[in-house]
């Protein structure tokens, strides 16, 4: 693999050399700034070899790089090894940003190339400014994969399908109504969509354009009087056709979009800088106003209907059962030796595929046992899989899609004995988890402000993590969407009742093991005051927490009161869908510490 990745960036490096440009920006998303991409733009990981979801590739006349962030460093180390691709730890102190390298690496006059229909427009602004302060020219009109990659996946051809209002919860027409509204409050005319989790919300479409998110490959321009879908038209049977004229959905094909743009006769345009791509803004007819901000769909979307809670807490409970049925088959089989962290994969994907309104996983599942634990986003290969003894933690973090909702959940597992330091170690994330859990905060809190509480058992024994503390997870959507989250860096959104989001603090150390423990928590209101309205947080994952590698002297009577009446939930609410041996094991699973 490592010379095939060395043959490809010699071609990349010659074509650049014929279009006089001296380095290339190959990120990992596509035309529709995705987090996840179907194989069509997966341009950064054949370039490079490394399978990741976020990094962004850069090569030059005789250097080449790789940035990406703290959940990548084990995973690219090794998947880098021998392909002459630096790897750059984005977030640590003394690494340069990629503008930066780039800037002392060329000189005035040269040129940079870029695919502009794969950065945003606030990228490609950035970036210009920057390097007119050394004459450097950015060229954002040349892809050079549509010529090196001669065996390039074909873009997505899946026909979309119809997603039921009643699991929806309101209608396609009712959202447009809700959208038209948010924008005409701000004196908008248009809407152009081309996040692809926004445009199967507002037009209750789903596909299976990229794996794990049901998302159809497409753009929406939503005015106060017209609604304009551009997708290919192979994807729309005849029911999507006629379901969108009933919604009054003009169809348009998905290449038409520059063109309609270019020809626009309207007063103003609603995008969002971060998420449109530089070559469809640049397209936009220049007597349009632009006015940049947020789409209002993110909000509408984050804030789950009524119906998407009530299918939210159906699910938790399927979930669940399959969750509790894959851990006690694990039990049994981890002595008999012969389970890896790939078959343990496929069986737990037996037991949820046999629940009702199961659609697949929610994303690639992560068995990490023992020191593969600590690479935070592990994925086992044939050649990686590690053998399970009953000795250390497996880590185990997965997902699925069901048509009522969006799993999401980790759960850290002793699979035998366990040291000291492992230990401590779950326990004070446990901690970190009971105080997110229970936190009760005032309207007009961040999750930025409440990160902290996830940190502090971790901070005070000089040990953290670099990932955020949690994401907002979708309806049947992706199951990473914002605009709300739990992190150390700054969020701007509220945390508002409806939103569902996860809460999963962890600690990873290298070549020993991972721990994280994950559930998805829903944000209620709990009261009103004179000081203005507190919100708590409900969880509504149903899976008992692994108990064996708690030091119960390291929790507060509080959290051990947290932790028991979680289990008594859990042991409530899934026991009626369990056989009676199933019941018993569950039973002892949540008996109170």
């Amino acid at each position: 693999m490592e010379q095939k990745i060395v043959k490809r960036i010699a071609s990349l490096r010659k074509l650049l050399s014929e279009k006089k440009l001296s380095a290339f920006i190959i990120p990992s998303t596509d035309p529709h700034l995705s987090e996840y991409v179907a194989s069509h733009w997966k341009s950064r990981e054949w370039i490079s070899g490394f399978s990741g979801s976020a990094g962004t590739v850069v090569v030059t006349s005789d250097k080449a790089g790789l940035w990406t962030d703290s959940r990548y460093f084990i995973q690219a180390t090794q998947q880098l090894e021998n392909t002459d691709i630096d790897l750059f730890k984005e977030g640590l102190p003394n690494t340069p940003s990629i503008t930066e390298w780039l800037f002392k690496e060329l000189q005035e006059g040269e040129s940079i190339g870029i695919d502009g229909k794969m950065f945003s427009v606030i990228e490609v602004e950035e970036m210009k400014t920057l390097f007119a302060k050394k004459n450097i020219k950015v060229d954002t009109s040349f892809d050079p994969l549509e010529q090196i990659w001669k065996d390039r996946p074909a873009m997505p051809q899946d026909a979309a399908f119809i997603y039921e209002t009643k699991y929806a919860g309101i209608s396609c027409l009712e959202k447009i109504a809700l959208i038209r509204q948010e924008t005409e409050k701000e004196g908008i005319e248009s809407l152009l969509v081309s996040a692809l989790d926004e445009i199967a919300w507002a037009l209750n479409l789903r596909g299976n354009d990229v794996k794990c998110n049901p998302v159809v490959v497409s753009y929406l321009l939503i005015t106060q009087k017209e609604i304009f879908y551009f997708i290919a038209p192979k994807k729309l049977t005849a029911e999507v056709k006629e379901y969108l004229l009933s919604q009054k959905v003009l169809i348009k094909n998905y290449d038409e979009i520059n063109q309609v743009l270019s020809h626009l006769k309207i007063s103003n345009l609603l995008i969002n800088p971060a998420k449109t791509n530089y070559d469809i803004f640049s397209s936009i007819n220049p007597s349009c106003k632009i006015v940049r901000g947020n789409s209002p769909i993110a909000l509408l979307k984050a804030i789950k209907n009524k119906q998407e809670i009530v299918g939210t807490h159906n699910v938790m409970v399927r979930d669940g059962v399959a969750l509790v049925k894959f851990l006690i088959w694990l039990e049994k089989a981890v002595p008999l030796g012969k389970e890896t962290e790939l078959s343990i994969d496929k069986k737990l994907h037996e037991f949820r595929a046999a629940q009702d309104l199961y659609m697949g996983e929610s994303f690639d599942t992560i068995a990490g046992y023992k020191e593969h634990g600590a690479i935070v986003h592990y994925s086992a290969t044939p050649e990686s899989s590690s053998t399970l003894k009953p000795k250390g933690f497996l880590l185990l973090d997965s997902g699925a899609q069901y048509l009522d909702g969006t799993t999401d959940i980790t759960r850290t597992i002793a699979l035998g004995q366990l040291t000291e330091e492992e230990r401590i170690d779950y326990t004070l994330v446990l901690k970190g988890h009971i105080a997110i859990a229970t936190c009760k905060f005032p309207y007009g809190t961040r999750g930025t402000q409440i990160d902290i509480l996830a940190r502090t058992a971790l901070w005070q024994r000089g040990l953290n993590y670099l990932h955020g503390t949690g994401h907002g997870v979708g309806h049947f959507l992706s199951v990473h969407e914002g605009p709300q989250g739990i992190r150390m860096n700054d969020v701007p959104a509220l945390l508002l009742p409806g939103m569902l989001t996860s809460n999963e603090p962890g600690v990873y150390k290298s070549g020993r093991h991972g721990i994280r423990i994950e559930n998805l928590i829903l944000v209620r209101k709990e009261e009103e005051t004179e000081f203005g309205e507190f919100y708590r947080f409900e969880t509504v994952t149903l899976c008992p927490i692994c108990t064996e590698g708690i030091i119960k002297s390291l929790l507060s009577d509080s959290e051990i009161n947290w932790f028991n009446g979680y289990h008594q939930v859990v042991f409530d609410r899934l026991s009626p869908y369990l056989d009676a041996k199933e019941v018993a094991w569950l039973r002892e699973k949540t008996v109170a510490i």
